[in-house]
């Protein structure tokens, strides 16, 4: 049985995952193996420009955390080397971000092991799809881009006949 002191910092550590995970928009459990220093160097980078959280965690703090927070369907992948990326804002950029990273690093044995998106579990195939999404500033330029074409083509035509009628008076006044 551990001492007292190691008990408390593990009950602290269990805590403060229950909090991040019932705080997050999304999380993705990765099997972290076969990467080299520099691939893994390049992808934290990527993940800390995105607000996406990562970090090694042990399994055995993780399942107790995950099933309080209501996630059992996670027990049976927690084993082996886990990694946990987690966003608090972006639901999409976990997935995002781990599905480019496996794209990007074919040769790898870096594999999804799954997740939970908007407080639901979600199977790897559910984030792979996921990761195929482009994030929300490129849907809203998107949105607003398609939204905006309708009115800049009436604004082009109603400006060449506004040139069209303005023409021939301009032709008349310069005789």
């Amino acid at each position: 049985m551990p001492n007292a002191k190691v008990l408390s910092e593990k009950q602290a550590i269990v805590a403060a995952m229950v909090e991040q995970m019932q705080a997050a928009k999304a999380g993705v459990f990765v099997d972290y193996k076969g990467i080299t220093v520099e691939a893994d160097t390049k992808f934290r980078s990527d993940l800390r420009a995105n607000n996406v959280q990562y970090s090694v965690v042990k399994n055995t703090l993780t399942r107790f955390a995950a099933n309080q927070v209501g996630f059992e369907e996670l027990d049976p992948i927690l084993n082996g080397t886990t990694a946990l990326a987690i966003s608090a804002e972006d639901p999409i950029a976990p997935c995002r971000l781990v599905g480019k990273f496996i794209k990007d690093n074919p040769k790898s044995s870096f594999a999804v092991k799954g997740g939970f998106v908007e407080g639901k579990v979600v199977s790897v195939d559910t984030i792979m799809a996921l990761s195929e999404l482009t994030n929300k500033n490129d849907l809203v330029a998107t949105v607003l881009g398609t939204l905006n074409a309708p009115i800049a083509a009436l604004a082009r035509a109603l400006n060449a006949i506004a040139e069209k009628q303005g023409a021939p008076a301009a032709e008349a006044a310069a005789e």
